[in-house]
């Protein structure tokens, strides 16, 4: 799972399954966002929504339990 994690100036730095990676912000879909889930095809990275809001929500159910604590 590779995931936008923060932008620093013109770079993107993506969480990756093998660590971090930085790239060029233009090599990333207009729309991407801190925290979206993205997918590499052959047209270059797309964001997946979906697995973007399902991933935030369970951080979200995560931090809630945490702070009841």
């Amino acid at each position: 799972m590779t995931i936008l994690e923060r932008f620093e100036q013109d770079l993107a730095v993506l969480e990756t399954d093998d660590g971090r990676k930085t790239l060029p912000r233009t090599q990333l879909p207009a729309d991407a966002e801190v925290g979206d889930v993205l997918v590499l095809t052959a047209e270059g990275y797309t964001v997946d929504k979906t697995a973007a809001q399902k991933r935030r929500k369970k951080l979200s159910e995560r931090f809630r339990r945490l702070i009841r604590r």
